[in-house]
Parts: structure tokens; C-alpha cells; sequence
């Protein structure tokens, strides 16, 4: 079974939708004609609860996008998608990150074989080896317990471990997790100049082993500790997750320090891997496991509940109306956490590199959006900053607003504080403030006459601009699991809708091969022939 081919223009939801977004009816319209609408939009599930209530959307319209999942083919593509389909047809791969989390009795296949064992099997290897080095039974060169844990990777290899890490630090152990990933050569330094030789355990992480810049970062790292230490103190302080052994064993790690790879796992999905390791070193090999059961959670609820009820589908159709029918280019991610500092940085790969496709699965250009631009920064830091352009700025923004109802450390007042900007700012968002408020207020303080007049358009909020508000009930490995998995699933009904691959990423790789050239350029000094800015650009670097 492969992926339907639909393109979503030819459907009758399609033209549904686009009669209806012809005539719009604002938020505090759709309020006020109905009392019971927030609970008509929300879902509440497990620790989740939904609210889509502040968005553009009616029953009609509800009703029109579900048509559009259906005349789509998600339902058969939902299939394909957990039962180890080559739904990656241009690299010719399933998509089984999934299989990661699923439970032990599973039985899901890739030609042929249930792959589940094995995933076990790894696991099990994460998980004696993270407790070990926590533990200090796991010993440097020097016979040192390790103090700190540098990550080398880059793209999914970096920023899943990355956001997961610091998302959880309220979990972490002893140990200092640190990541290395930009080829900038002043980033690695920083990196290594905070770090002692003798107690640092390096994790490299790159499925062939071949990667530019985390290849010439762990070389680095590499010169680094033998300089220090001596080459026979590599072993100690190097373990990999790849799957290319004998560039492995010409680096210098050995073959029991390697933890594998599949190839049925892209980057971006791959913190449920041995990718994770770094997240099993930094909290504990039992939340790691607490992640994975979260999204395996979240994997039933996407693959049995019915599409009106199912977070990641209505959430992916609500992305569809914005995208494609109301004009929207981008869409905010604002957890009101700062534990959660990374994940629009993570959300941003997550969905512009999976989406981001402008030639649809029968190999035509598609004539519609694809695709949106994903920012975000915490709140309430992003209160005083881009919310300006939100309120009155020109701009269709949806945003999703992600808070939980309990602190990590009890904090009451702080979290009353936080929280109450948290409701606000999406009341605020939908009602705006109305020019009879403005003038009233403004008399208030006194203000009349042309004084009054002057400030009044200026103070005007107009309102109805849309958020989705996730109130989750405590941050913890196992909702985070859930919630990162909710987005990985919403990508994939987005695809699905849409009628492009999701799942490969050709659009990274043409930047690469031309660095080559140009880093090839710099080493022999042959000139090649570039474009006259490229040249220009060239010419004054190497003067």
C-alpha cells in the first residue's frame, strides 16, 4: 500500500471550503451567536485538553475539512503510515518512527521482518549504558567517573536531543550535557574550552558517519583529547550512534560503543532512536522510557480515534484552512514554559523540512500552498516582543498556546502569574478592544477633546485573530513524549492533504554539494566558475 495521490484542488471539500471562506464571520460574532461553543471545539484527552474554539472555523466548516481528510485518502494513508509502508517512495524507505515506541508485543514489519525486537534490543543496550556512566561504573581513560557529555551531531542528530534535554532539566541527573553541532569552529571551542579531558564521554551521532560537520566537529573534539590524554583514550571517550562501522572503527570507536541505526528513521524523527542516548545520559534511562510511552500513547490515539475527535488531525486541518483558503504564510508555537525555549527551533525543522514541497507525489508542481513558516519564542518573554505585530499588526497569525496547569517546583505565585497571561493573551487575541472601550477608557483618565480624539485609533485592537490553546496538566517525560509525537502526526496529515512526500528532504542537499565545490575551491585554489556575486564574494574572503 502507498500513498494516495489526490491532488486536494479536485475535491468537492476543496471547492466547499473555498466558497466558504468567501464569507467570513468574525470570532466575537461566532461568540456571541453561540453559548456553547467552546466546548463544541475542544478535545480533551489523557493529560490534554484541546481548546480550538478561538479559531475561524463553524460546524460547516469543521464538517468541509473533515470531507477534505477523507476525499485525501488519510484514512488509508493512516495505515500505510504505522504498518511499515515505503511510504518514503523517493528514497524508498517506510517511515517507522513509530515502531521506536511501540510496545514490546508489537509486531510491525519491514520487508518481512517485525523490527521490534531489535529496537528492544537497542534499547536495552541505551539503558545499561546510561546507568552505568550515571552511576560512575562506567569509567574514563584516567579511571574517572564522567562529569559531562558532549553530543556531536547536527539537524535531527542535535536538535531532538537538544530540546528534549533541556525540556526535561528539571529531571536531569549529575551529569552536564552539552551539544556540538555548527561547523563554526568558535562554537566547538566554547564547547571544549568548558570541559575537563579526563571526565567527558563524547556521543557522535550520525547515521553514515560521513556528515561535513560533525565528522570535522568530532575530529576536533578527537585532536582535542588525545592531545590531552593520548590516542589509546579515545576508545573510553568516544561511543557512536551510526550505522557505518568501518568508518567507526577507522575513527577509533569500538564496536560495542556503537549503538545503531535504521534506515526507516529520517533525522528529524529520530530522538526516539539511539539518537536519544544524550536524553537517557542527561535524565535517566527510566524517563527516556517515560518519553517513549508518551508518544506511543499519542500513536494510539492518532491510529484509532475517529477524525473529529483527533488532536493531531484537526489540528494539521486547521494548519489547511489557514494555509490554504484564508491567506495565513506562518504559524506561532508559544509554550508558556521556558522549558519548552526549544521546541519552535525544533518545531521549525519538524515541519518546513518535512513540508516544505512545492512538487506533489505524481511528480507535478502543485498550484497551491504547501507548507507554512513555524516561529515561536516562550512566553512571557514573546509577549514583549512579537506580540505587537499580533495584535495590530496586519497579519494572519494562528498560534498555538501551550501551558500546563501545574508547576514543576510549585511555584504558586509565579505560575498564577504566568498562567494568567496565558489566558489572557488569547482573550485578548480574539475579543480586542473596541473604539466605544478605548474612548471610555481614556476618559477615564481624564483625556478629552483633541487629546482624546488623537490617541483613540491607536489604542484600537480589532480583535479576531486565532489560537489554539493546548493546556497539558503537568510537563513531565511522558507529556512531552505525547506532545512532540502530536506534532510529528500533524505534519503527516498535512502531507497526507496536501499530496507531497513528507518524509525526504532533497531540498537540503544541493547547498551541500556546492559548499564542497567551494571548500574544494579554498583547498587547491583552482577556480571554478560561479555566478558574478558568488565570485565577488569569494574574491574578498580569500584576499
Amino acid at each position: 500500500m502507498s500513498l494516495p495521490k489526490i491532488n486536494p484542488t479536485t475535491t468537492k471539500s476543496w471547492s466547499k471550503l473555498a466558497q466558504l471562506a468567501k464569507d467570513p464571520k468574525t470570532l466575537q460574532n461566532y461568540f456571541a451567536d453561540d453559548a456553547g461553543r467552546a466546548a463544541q471545539f475542544a478535545i480533551a484527552w489523557d493529560s490534554f485538553f484541546v481548546d480550538y474554539s478561538k479559531n475561524h472555523i463553524d460546524k460547516d466548516i469543521q464538517a468541509a475539512l473533515l470531507g477534505l481528510a477523507k476525499e485525501a485518502g488519510l484514512e488509508d494513508a493512516r495505515k500505510a503510515y504505522f504498518s511499515g509502508e515505503t511510504i518514503n517512495q523517493t528514497e524508498g524507505r517506510a517511515v517507522l518512527h513509530t515502531a521506536l515506541r511501540a510496545k514490546e508485543n508489537a509486531d510491525i514489519r519491514v520487508d518481512g521482518e517485525n523490527v521490534v525486537p531489535a529496537i528492544y534490543a537497542v534499547r536495552s543496550k541505551i539503558s545499561a549504558f546510561a546507568n552505568a556512566v550515571i552511576a560512575g561504573e562506567r569509567k574514563s581513560s584516567t579511571g574517572q567517573a564522567f562529569t559531562d557529555v558532549v553530543n556531536i551531531g547536527i539537524g535531527g542528530s542535535d536538535l531532538g536531543p537538544a530540546m528534549v534535554t533541556e525540556a526535561l532539566a528539571y529531571y536531569k541527573n549529575h551529569l552536564n550535557v552539552h551539544f556540538m553541532s555548527n561547523v563554526d569552529g568558535d562554537h566547538v571551542l566554547e564547547v571544549l574550552k568548558k570541559l575537563t579531558p579526563a571526565t567527558t564521554l563524547f556521543v557522535v551521532v550520525s547515521k553514515t558517519f560521513t556528515t561535513q560537520e560533525t565528522l570535522s566537529n568530532a575530529t576536533t573534539a578527537k585532536q582535542w583529547l588525545v592531545d590531552a590524554l593520548g590516542a589509546a583514550a579515545v576508545g573510553d571517550h568516544f561511543v557512536a550512534v551510526s550505522t557505518n562501522l568501518a568508518a567507526i572503527d577507522a575513527f577509533g570507536i569500538q564496536s560495542k560503543n556503537v549503538f545503531p541505526m535504521n534506515d526507516w528513521v529520517g533525522g528529524r524523527f529520530s530522538l526516539w532512536s539511539a539518537v536519544g542516548l544524550s536524553v537517557a545520559l542527561a535524565v535517566g534511562p527510566d524517563n527516556f522510557e517515560a518519553l517513549l510511552d508518551g508518544a506511543n500513547d499519542m500513536d494510539e490515539h492518532f491510529a484509532t480515534t475517529p477524525f473529529e475527535e483527533n488532536i493531531p488531525v484537526m489540528l494539521a486541518l486547521l494548519t489547511v484552512w489557514y494555509n490554504n483558503f484564508l491567506g495565513a504564510q506562518s504559524e506561532a508555537v508559544i509554550p508558556y514554559t521556558q522549558y519548552l525555549n526549544w521546541l519552535p527551533a525544533y518545531l521549525q525543522q519538524g515541519i518546513m523540512e518535512s513540508n516544505g514541497k512545492s512538487v506533489d507525489r505524481n511528480g507535478n508542481v502543485v498550484s497551491y500552498q504547501t507548507g507554512n513558516i513555524i516561529w515561536g519564542e516562550p512566553g512571557t518573554n514573546s509577549q514583549h516582543a512579537f506580540f505587537q505585530l499580533m495584535h495590530q499588526g496586519t497579519k494572519l497569525i494562528p498560534a498555538h498556546f501551550i501551558g500546563f496547569v501545574d508547576a514543576l517546583h510549585g511555584n504558586k505565585d509565579h505560575h498564577d502569574k504566568l498562567m494568567a497571561n496565558f489566558f489572557a493573551q488569547t482573550e485578548a487575541l480574539m475579543s480586542g478592544k473596541t473604539e466605544a472601550q478605548v474612548r471610555e477608557e481614556l476618559s477615564a483618565k481624564g483625556l478629552s477633546g483633541d487629546a482624546l480624539e488623537k490617541l483613540v485609533p491607536f489604542k484600537i485592537f480589532t480583535g479576531n485573530k486565532p489560537t489554539t490553546t493546548l493546556l497539558i496538566d503537568k510537563l513531565t517525560p511522558k507529556t512531552l513524549g505525547a506532545l512532540v509525537a502530536m506534532y510529528e502526526h500533524k505534519i503527516f496529515v498535512e502531507g497526507v492533504v496536501w499530496n507531497i512526500f513528507s518524509y525526504d528532504q532533497w531540498g537540503v542537499e544541493l547547498g551541500k554539494q556546492l559548499a564542497t565545490v567551494i571548500l574544494d575551491e579554498m583547498d587547491t585554489s583552482s577556480p571554478v566558475k560561479h555566478d558574478s556575486s558568488t565570485a565577488q564574494l569569494l574574491a574578498r574572503f580569500k584576499s
